[in-house]
């Protein structure tokens, strides 16, 4: 829906997440085609649309850092529900080496509408897969799903060039050669990568892993992507197996490789997972700002581990949240996400045996119960959680514009409804109640951009029950 204004008037409170992080009960915000324009209590302002957030939160969009929106056709495989990510890669890649066109229209649809109905406003996603028939304009397909849900994209064209044949573990009819994934980038780039400020598209190169691209590929993404002005990503540090791939391969750890084609330097690049990188190669990320899209969910999912994310922190490495794939966490729900990342990090691994212990004192935050409680140990808070899906993706992105409501940034906001019975009990802490309380994680309302894409719980731009039906279809006959 579109409105030259919007005035979100009465928020039980508006959690601006800005650089004083500000929550105001009875907040409001008055939004101006794409901008937010004016923050605050009782502004006297008219608007087209006066949008009544009472008994509401209102939060900056959240920011998705990474996923793979096709593999929302295979979620929940019994064949793979408890399969570590190698063998979990190998079963799947004869599925998706079938995907078409329509398949990743569908899924993209799926995927990004799950995310808004979710709160989320911006996401990343990592498509890698390019079967050699039909493929040319997948990137392209995506692009064109994501205009149409009204969704803040990052395409990152992914590429996959070490097939089987070469030691990788993809099929060889689903890699391509060096030349001409450099060639479909340099053309979508120069199509579609908007650097204006409330841009809605962007692209990202983003080559899928060090053990499924070749060392060449990976050096001259990085010199190219300096050329472009664009961003780099790609998995990294996920697992062990991957550990000691690269050890074997390279004679070098994850990062330490690379860094020595050219990806751990000037902010440009993040990757996603980082569970096993230790404290020096943290502080290294920290000081060239290479940041980490975290995917809790995916990271149990798969077994792979938890990835140090205080430890990130502590080292002023960039940190933004993801669902990740939706084969590997069979969800794209972003608040859930955000309440993950929370809960995971209250236990922190222990060093002498690997597995993790509870941590067991509760810091306070400043003017609420427990304060003045101290504690060795940092639990990861809900407000810690809120920052880095909004303000800390953001960052990951490269993106000034978003991640927070203030005068200036775009208007992309999620509101949740918390006056229902399972939120019962929970008002001294409403913000925090979205994550300890609820059985519901659909927002009431999404602004992208300024426009309302999710109003009532229920997307705007498409009809969900339909959409669900095409992706069912086609799951179907891709499993077949």
């Amino acid at each position: 829906m579109n409105y030259n204004s919007i005035l979100i008037k009465n928020a039980l409170v508006l959690a601006t997440m800005d650089a004083e992080r500000l929550e105001i009960k009875g907040g409001e915000v008055y939004i101006e085609g794409p901008e937010i324009k004016k923050v605050g209590k009782n502004l006297k302002i008219k608007a087209d649309y006066v949008l009544d957030a009472k008994d509401c939160v209102v939060l900056p969009g959240f920011v998705n850092t990474h996923h793979h929106l096709y593999q929302t056709l295979t979620r929940n495989l019994p064949a793979v529900q408890d399969a570590k990510l190698f063998n979990w890669l190998m079963y799947l890649y004869e599925i998706w080496r079938k995907l078409t066109p329509e398949a990743v229209y569908i899924s993209t649809q799926v995927g990004l509408g799950e995310l808004l109905l979710t709160g989320c406003t911006t996401s990343s996603d990592h498509l890698y897969v390019f079967p050699k028939k039909n493929s040319a304009l997948f990137i392209d397909t995506e692009i064109e799903a994501a205009k149409e849900l009204g969704m803040r994209f990052h395409a990152a064209r992914g590429s996959m060039s070490r097939g089987k044949s070469k030691g990788g573990l993809p099929s060889d009819d689903v890699v391509q050669k060096e030349v001409d994934i450099m060639k479909d980038c340099e053309r979508l780039v120069h199509k579609y990568h908007d650097t204006n400020k409330f841009s809605m598209t962007r692209i990202v190169l983003a080559p899928c892993s060090p053990f499924s691209v070749t060392t060449e590929l990976l050096k001259i993404t990085a010199e190219m992507a300096k050329k472009w002005g664009v961003k780099i990503h790609t998995h990294l540090a996920e697992t062990l197996d991957e550990e000691k791939f690269c050890v074997k391969t390279h004679k070098m750890r994850p990062l330490e490789y690379m860094e020595s084609v050219g990806w751990v330097k000037d902010g440009n690049s993040w990757f996603a997972h980082c569970v096993y990188i230790n404290e020096k190669e943290a502080g290294k990320m920290g000081h060239t700002k290479t940041g980490v899209a975290h995917c809790p969910s995916s990271n149990l999912r798969l077994g792979s581990g938890i990835a140090p994310i205080r430890m990130f922190l502590d080292k002023k490495v960039p940190v933004g949240l993801a669902v990740d794939g939706s084969a590997s966490n069979d969800s794209c729900d972003m608040l859930a996400e955000i309440r993950q990342c929370m809960l995971i990090h209250r236990i922190t691994p222990s060093p002498k045996h690997g597995s993790s212990v509870a941590i067991q004192e509760l810091p306070a935050e400043s003017g609420r119960l427990g304060e003045g409680v101290k504690s060795d140990v940092s639990f990861m808070t809900a407000r810690e959680a809120f920052k880095i899906a909004t303000k800390g993706g953001a960052e990951v992105l490269g993106r000034t514009d978003i991640g927070s409501i203030e005068p200036g940034k775009a208007a992309d906001i999620a509101i949740f409804d918390v006056s229902g019975i399972d939120f019962a009990g929970s008002k001294s802490d409403s913000l925090a109640s979205l994550l300890f309380c609820g059985i519901s994680h659909r927002a009431k309302y999404t602004i992208v951009n300024g426009r309302i894409v999710v109003q009532d719980g229920r997307l705007v731009n498409v009809d969900e029950r339909k959409l669900a039906e095409k992706a069912n279809k086609i799951a179907q006959r891709l499993l077949r």
